[in-house]
């Protein structure tokens, strides 16, 4: 806690004036373009490598960047993560929904792990949250990643994209540059626009290419931060030689 107030005190002296001026400018009219869902790891700073500012926004965090499945939507297990779309997508008409997902993810580590059913067991979960919630909602990500893991990871995989009848294929890690948990956490990270999309209230605007979702993956070891290209069916990084092609992409799959 020192150094949090350490923290707010030297905030009051540098950047306390600017931010204000920031959050007059844009109380009335604020224009977020986009939902951004990600990770609670404290190595996940998204403001920072995306160089976004106040308003420009909403963000949602929580262990392993999930977003239940529609069929989850019940009385008893209402999550903040419909609520968020609903609130960013129907309520503040924003039109982009993006999921990132990281490498040395401590959830997708543990839910690795649950493949072991000992591990999963119904009395394990009662006494961890965390194992309940991973158990839960991300169960589809497990079982997807383990029917890669069967080939070797080299056979494609199919996702649902924001209808039930429209797909793309994707290729993970094919350079095998990244750990079998990293290749789990872009499973996980694809498997959520399929969960997204099973959102009725969400049917119409994406039918309608009015709201698009998106994937990108952060490597918190080199920094590199990659976009998932339909076109390329994989993760590409984003630099300097790919941001026209991947700039164009996006033009075209989502204006």
């Amino acid at each position: 806690m020192d150094r949090i107030l350490r923290g707010i005190m030297k905030y009051r002296v540098t950047d306390r004036k600017t931010m204000v001026e920031q959050f007059v400018k844009v109380r009335d009219n604020p224009e977020p373009k986009a939902v951004f869902f990600t990770c609670m790891d404290s190595r996940m700073i998204p403001t920072r490598f995306t160089e976004t500012n106040v308003g420009d926004m909403f963000f949602v965090r929580n262990a392993g960047n999930l977003i239940p499945h529609s069929q989850h939507f019940i009385n008893e297990m209402t999550t903040t993560e419909p609520a968020a779309l609903e609130l960013g997508c129907i309520v503040n008409d924003i039109r982009h929904i993006i999921v990132c997902g990281h490498s040395d993810c401590k959830a997708m580590n543990l839910l690795h792990d649950l493949r072991n059913e000992e591990f999963s067991s119904v009395e394990n979960r009662r006494r961890s949250p965390l194992r309940a919630w991973l158990c839960t909602h991300a169960q589809s990500s497990l079982t997807k990643f383990q029917q890669l893991q069967k080939t070797g990871y080299s056979s494609p995989m199919l996702f649902q994209a924001e209808t039930p009848m429209r797909k793309f294929v994707a290729y993970i890690d094919p350079e095998n540059r990244f750990s079998v948990t990293d290749k789990l956490s872009q499973v996980n990270c694809l498997q959520q626009l399929q969960n997204i999309a099973s959102y009725g209230f969400l049917k119409q605007r994406l039918e309608t290419h009015q709201l698009h979702i998106h994937a990108i993956w952060f490597d918190i070891y080199t920094g590199d931060i990659f976009y998932f290209s339909r076109q390329q069916k994989r993760f590409v990084e984003i630099n300097e030689e790919t941001y026209n092609l991947l700039l164009k992409e996006i033009l075209r799959y989502y204006s």
